[in-house]
């Protein structure tokens, strides 16, 4: 098991010195949060740029998304 880290009241927690050490992160930093199907969370650096950017593209993906898209396309 890694480091623990104790979540708050208001679900804040501190990221441990050798977690932000590996991502590479400082006061400021932004990272991204993301949750895996098995119940695991990944979570990743990232720079202001590519949170534009991911969210310019997200806006153009919509068109994808229905659940005729789902059925026919969710397995690959």
């Amino acid at each position: 098991m890694g480091t623990i880290a104790k979540i708050t009241a208001k679900g804040q927690t501190t990221i441990p010195q050798e977690v932000r050490s590996a991502l590479h992160v400082v006061s400021g930093d932004l990272i991204a949060w993301e949750v895996l199907e098995d119940g695991t969370a990944r979570v990743k650096r990232v720079q202001p740029l590519d949170v534009e950017y991911l969210k310019a593209v997200e806006r153009t993906l919509s068109e994808w998304a229905s659940e005729a898209d789902e059925a026919a396309y969710g397995d690959l």
